[in-house]
């Protein structure tokens, strides 16, 4: 130990008689807390991310973040994995849906509670941090709010003398204008479409999808009047089948409208924009206007989590800050993943003057609308999604009657 010692005062005294001598100061070099990232995303989210990144690099230089991205596109697949394997990232973009999955109890991520010394929790509403909230643990913090919105291009509907559509009527009218032209007034993914069905089913139902223990609520004949309001949006040209739908059709004016998540917005209609159509956010469908917003539902559109493994809570909490709250990461994102919950995020925006755009006014839609409901994340299953589409097949094709087909799709939610 004598000895150690020694060699220690030693090399004091080297590094002190070097700074003497000709001014150059030798040091032992820094070990850097090496923490990781990861996100899914398109190249531009891609980008801005890194960006940012760098920035949070430059402002604690002893801490090093290594990033793990792709598109969404098997990014799902993977986290499962990492997810089971405990290797998933110190702080991670996930969606919603996974507390449901992953952190059933709240144990599946780490109490982001107990990072509040690092985390300016007190830039988000309470109500906002209850979507993260699994069994009193703070799991997770949406970074933004998300719902399913009816974008209309209002130049093919002025071209066709049509207004913009409120209503479910106003939606098979315009088909018939539209559809010897080969236009569509409406399109969507296959999870569009079904929760567009879904509150279709609720306004005339009057009672919704799910009870509260996220049990079906619906009865055999309920869900036959979602599978005859899909077929009837093919039949009569509405829109074309869900899994024929082609994004690129939105661009030229084939398709003269699209429901999309609020996120979504700026990639569906940004390139329609850009070749001179003006697209503007309708109400949500409705039998009536003041039905509007009714069987919608709104989700946070994605959420921030540190990994209940971490061995850094410390320096991951820090990044979780600086990604939620810091005026760098929100000129950076922008309203990209939607309009930030965080009131620091949002006053940055403000200042800046980058509130604007499809997304915003998507989110002004949904937030002046109280009828809006949280979204249960069982609707967004994906099995339950394609034995929707499959049974309304069918139904198009001929395979199968109506009330077969129904029966068919209750008998498999009730067992999943």
């Amino acid at each position: 130990m004598r000895s150690l010692c020694l060699t220690a005062a030693a090399l004091s005294i080297m590094i002190l008689a070097a700074g003497c001598g000709d001014h150059s100061v030798v040091t032992a070099k820094n070990e850097k807390t090496e923490i990781t990232l990861s996100w899914w995303g398109n190249d531009g989210r891609n980008e801005y991310t890194l960006a940012a990144v760098e920035e949070f690099e430059k402002l604690h230089p002893d801490i090093k973040v290594t990033c793990s991205y792709s598109e969404w596109s098997g990014f799902e697949a993977r986290t499962r994995i990492r997810m089971i394997s405990d290797t998933e990232s110190d702080v991670m973009q996930i969606n919603f849906g996974w507390l449901d999955e992953y952190s059933p109890d709240g144990t599946g991520y780490y109490d982001i509670n107990k990072l509040s010394e690092y985390i300016d929790l007190s830039a988000f509403d309470e109500n906002m941090l209850e979507y993260g909230m699994v069994s009193g643990s703070l799991n997770a913090i949406p970074i933004a709010m998300n719902t399913q919105t009816v974008y209309i291009n209002k130049t093919v509907y002025n071209k066709y003398g049509l207004d913009i559509p409120q209503t479910w009527e106003d939606i098979f009218a315009a088909a018939k204008v539209m559809s010897p032209d080969g236009v569509f007034p409406m399109s969507g993914t296959e999870k569009s479409i079904w929760i567009y069905s879904i509150a279709y089913a609720e306004q005339q139902l009057g009672k919704p999808f799910l009870k509260e223990d996220s049990s079906l609520n619906f009865t055999t004949e309920d869900i036959a009047v979602m599978i005859d309001f899909y077929c009837r949006l093919v039949n009569e040209k509405v829109l074309p089948q869900a899994e024929f739908y082609e994004r690129l059709n939105i661009n030229d004016g084939t398709y003269a409208g699209v429901v999309a998540w609020i996120s979504d917005a700026e990639s569906y209609c940004g390139t329609a924009i850009e070749n001179g159509f003006e697209y503007v956010v309708a109400d949500y469908t409705a039998f009536s206007p003041a039905e509007s917003g009714s069987g919608w539902y709104a989700k946070p559109a994605t959420m921030y989590a540190v990994s209940k493994n971490t061995q850094h809570p410390k320096e991951s909490a820090m990044l979780l800050d600086f990604l939620l709250n810091s005026k760098e990461m929100a000129v950076l994102q922008g309203t990209e993943k939607g309009i930030p919950l965080s009131s620091s995020a949002k006053k940055h925006l403000e200042e800046e003057g980058m509130l604007s755009g499809m997304q915003y006014e998507a989110s002004l839609v949904m937030e002046g609308n109280d009828l809006i409901g949280q979204l249960d994340p069982y609707i967004e299953t994906t099995s339950v999604i394609d034995k929707f589409i499959e049974t309304s097949n069918l139904v198009l094709y001929d395979k199968a009657t109506l009330d077969d087909a129904a029966a068919r799709l209750r008998e498999y939610i009730i067992s999943e």
